[in-house]
């Protein structure tokens, strides 16, 4: 180090060993944890699919006969437990937190399975947030898992910082809609993957279109799709655009988003389980 040291290395032209260091923020899982593949689904924005896509990826890996895992980053927002219809509470002894076990073998840990109530909200600064979505990774019982899902919350902050440095992740998903502005938040979210050395395995276009139930013509209800500009401004390969469905919506809302077929995110998955 200099002695003239600041400690501000962007604006310090001098090689030390300070400088050139790399320090290594992962986490381990614990001694009864194995989790092989780490999948985060990401946006800039709420609102626009991303617990719907991470619940449908994670419903295709155990069609698939993966062990599947969905870890619920969206602590102040966590939907995942509703979507799968899971009510139990979360346990746990000396070994740690046991996740909640979907009717198709999903494991599932979200903040809602620790809480008292559904309806009960987390009122917690950043830090607080993102220490819990830390020990989500650290002190729940996993067990072996071939594919976990990471349903990220929205932005760039402290969150999603905390997930990219502590979690070894494999590669993100990103989700978006339609709208010009949704797409240029979405950049947001591909430069930090970037940034992070993160790859995008896809780009999916929620609420993209919707079919008209009496003539079957489709109408772009937010204007003209922009994945396809998208990917290939960031250079990304699989794309799936979904529709506005109301049989998915009321398959959320029951609990039931198992048993949704996933062909129209197949570009997506076949990315995801091609991974080496």
């Amino acid at each position: 180090m200099s002695e003239n040291c600041g400690h501000d290395c962007s604006k310090c032209g001098e090689e030390c060993a300070s400088r050139s260091e790399k320090k290594n923020f992962i986490e381990k899982t614990n001694d009864f944890s194995n989790v092989k593949k780490v999948i985060a689904v990401v946006s800039g924005k709420g609102g626009v699919g991303k617990s719907l896509v991470a619940s449908m990826l994670a419903s295709e890996s155990a069609r698939k006969g993966y062990k599947t895992a969905i870890l619920d980053a969206d602590i102040t927002g966590p939907s995942i437990p509703k979507a799968f219809g899971v009510e139990e509470r979360a346990k746990g002894n000396e070994q740690g937190i046991y996740p909640v076990v979907t009717k198709s073998g999903i494991r599932v840990m979200s903040l809602n399975l620790l809480l008292k109530s559904d309806s009960d909200p987390a009122i917690w600064r950043g830090p607080m947030i993102a220490g819990v979505v830390k020990q989500f990774w650290t002190d729940v019982v996993w067990g072996d898992v071939d594919y976990m899902f990471i349903d990220m919350p929205p932005g760039t902050g402290d969150v999603p910082l905390t997930v990219f440095q502590s979690i070894p992740v494999d590669g993100v998903v990103i989700v978006t809609t339609p709208q010009e502005l949704v797409s240029m938040i979405v950049s947001k979210a591909v430069k930090m993957a970037e940034m992070m050395n993160i790859p995008i395995l896809g780009l999916v276009e929620n609420m993209s279109y919707a079919v008209c139930p009496g003539c079957g013509k489709r109408i772009d209800i937010f204007g003209e799709s922009h994945v396809g500009k998208l990917a290939d401004e960031h250079g990304i390969k699989a794309t799936a655009a979904m529709p506005f469905d109301a049989s998915i919506a009321k398959a959320c809302d029951n609990g039931l988003i198992e048993t949704i077929s996933g062909e129209l995110l197949a570009p997506i998955t076949d990315a995801v389980f091609t991974q080496n």
